[in-house]
C-alpha cells in the first residue's frame, strides 16, 4: 500500500505494533495483522496506491519458500532495517535521515501472509477494493496463519520515499 509522507505517523504506530508484538505465537501474528490492517483502513484518505496478490502452493515447504523470497525480495528495496521483531528477538538501530527534497514524498506498507488454506483477495483497482482486501487479510483466523511480516519503508518517521522511488522499487502498485 503507498501512502502519502503526510501519513508519518503511520510509521511511528507500525514501530509501536512491531514492539509490542510477540511474533513467536499464531495469537501475536494474527495481533501484528489485525492491527496493522485496521490502521490502514482508519486512514483510508492517506492511502494512494495499492497491489494485491495470492500465490497458492501445494506443501507447507513450498510456501515457506515462497515466502522468504518476497520476503527478502521485498526487504532488499530497502535502505535500511530500523526495527526488527521476528521470533519475538527484536533488533532496533538509529536510522539514517535522507535530506527531502521538493517533490511528492510517499512510505510504503507491505503485508506478506502466510496462511493454510486458498484465500482469494481481490484486484485492487479502487479504494473500496483497497478496504475489502484489507478487511479479508485481517479476517485471517490466527490458527490459520503460519507467518506474517509488515514491512514498512522508510521506517524512520522523519523519513519518506521520493516519487521516483516510489515508481522503480515499486512498480505494480497500481494508483486508487
Amino acid at each position: 500500500v503507498g501512502l502519502l509522507g503526510m501519513a508519518r505517523s503511520f510509521q511511528k504506530e507500525l514501530d509501536q505494533i512491531a514492539e509490542k508484538a510477540d511474533t513467536s505465537t499464531p495469537a501475536g501474528l494474527s495481533f501484528v495483522l489485525a492491527e496493522t490492517t485496521l490502521a490502514l483502513l482508519r486512514h483510508p484518505d492517506c492511502c494512494i496506491s495499492a497491489y494485491s496478490t495470492v500465490d497458492v502452493k501445494r506443501s507447507m515447504d513450498d510456501g515457506e519458500k515462497r515466502f522468504n523470497q518476497l520476503s527478502i525480495e521485498e526487504r532488499g528495496k530497502f535502505d535500511e532495517e530500523t526495527l526488527v521483531n521476528v521470533n519475538s528477538i527484536k533488533r532496533q538501530k538509529a536510522g539514517t535521515q535522507r535530506s527531502s527534497g521538493f517533490s511528492n514524498e510517499y512510505i510504503v506498507i507491505t503485508i506478506l501472509v502466510a496462511a493454510e488454506g486458498v484465500y482469494k483477495l481481490p484486484t485492487i483497482n479502487s479504494s473500496s477494493d483497497l478496504k475489502t482486501a484489507l478487511q479479508m487479510l485481517g479476517g485471517v483466523p490466527s490458527s490459520k496463519i503460519m507467518a506474517v511480516e509488515v514491512l514498512w519503508t522508510p521506517q524512520n518517521e522523519n523519513d519518506t520515499l521520493s516519487e521516483r522511488e516510489l515508481l522503480e522499487d515499486y512498480p505494480l502498485l497500481r494508483p486508487l
